[in-house]
């Protein structure tokens, strides 16, 4: 006597210390009085598994992964010719929950072969299969096979979908409506086309031009499609560092211009120094030395109570002074 796992058991088993989303799939089949354990099935309704190109195993995936068992049992599970597909929706439609069991088993290889092509975009390979298993279980539920196309051709849409909603939903650390996601893949998918085309990256422009989008919503598309990093990220064998230790401040000073310009300040100060209390006093006004706001003529007139010409005149002076090669020499370095 050969046996087949319940449909719980084929969603539940490999998933256990992956994603408490699969007692959704449980609750479904549980709400609607299904056995538990195992079910025995005659010998000639069974098909050894076979580990044919429907279930071969994505690059990452280890033999010995959950994955690979779980592949194993729904090989087990014989396939359904068209009349079986009919007759069991015809079943279906009378509330045969053993019925909806059967169509889904014989099905759990569509939405591993479907989840295959996912694998890479933000989501482990064992939650691809997951939602896809729910979508299974809606296509399940919707199906008419009145309409005349298969059921796994059906299935391929809500398979698709429910994968798709959830990489957007998911696999990102912001969260992008599912509309934009897709405008993302489109994106990518005319870029590589491009990119095979010319030999090159393409523009803005260009990948605009075939998207029929303008170039500035292409730059748009581009921002919104980078992945964020996290700054704790571990660097490193012994992942000892972080990469927040690497980035560089843009709005801080390198250490040696820092050095050069805490240097330059001393020189500056000494060279004032040479000057009259009020000419010093007119150059840190005119040039905002002391807050980085430079005054006008006419502001450092009204500090000093004088016109703006003898403001003038007083500056002038001072500059003739630090022009004096005895004073010039000293700050001449800070200029090369």
């Amino acid at each position: 006597m050969a046996y087949a796992l319940d449909f719980e058991l084929f969603i539940y088993a490999p998933f256990q210390s992956y994603h408490i989303q699969a007692k959704k799939s449980i609750s479904y089949f549980q709400e609607r009085g299904t056995e538990g354990g195992v079910r025995g099935m005659s010998d000639d309704r069974t098909m050894e598994f076979v580990d044919g190109d429907d279930l071969n195993l994505p690059p990452g995936i280890k033999m010995d992964d959950p994955v690979r068992m779980y592949l194993k049992e729904i090989g087990r599970v014989p396939l359904l010719s068209a009349d079986e597909e009919i007759e069991l929706a015809q079943r279906i439609e009378q509330g045969d929950e053993k019925a909806k069991r059967r169509l889904a088993e014989a099905n759990l290889r569509l939405v591993v072969s479907i989840a295959r092509r996912y694998v890479g975009r933000g989501m482990l390979f064992l939650d691809l299969i997951q939602e896809g298993n729910m979508g299974l279980i809606k296509a399940v539920e919707k199906f008419d096979y009145r309409k005349g196309f298969k059921f796994s051709t059906y299935a391929t849409w809500w398979i698709r979908q429910a994968i798709t909603r959830s990489i957007a939903d998911q696999s990102r650390t912001i969260r992008i409506p599912v509309h934009m996601v897709e405008t993302i893949n489109k994106f990518v998918r005319v870029s590589r086309q491009l990119l095979q085309e010319l030999g090159r990256e393409p523009t803005p422009e260009e990948v605009g031009k075939a998207m029929d989008l303008d170039a500035e919503k292409i730059r748009e598309i581009m921002k919104i499609s980078q992945d964020p990093v996290s700054l704790e990220t571990p660097i490193g064998d012994e992942n000892d560092s972080k990469l927040g230790e690497f980035i560089e401040d843009q709005e801080a000073l390198a250490p040696a211009d820092a050095a050069a310009f805490e240097l330059l300040k001393e020189q500056l100060e000494d060279v004032l120094d040479t000057l009259t209390e009020r000419e010093e006093s007119v150059l840190r006004l005119r040039f905002g030395l002391d807050d980085g706001r430079s005054r006008t003529l006419e502001e450092v007139g009204h500090e000093f109570g004088v016109t703006r010409e003898r403001i003038r005149q007083i500056e002038a002076k001072a500059l003739r002074k630090l022009r004096h090669p005895s004073r010039s020499k000293r700050l001449k370095d800070f200029l090369e």
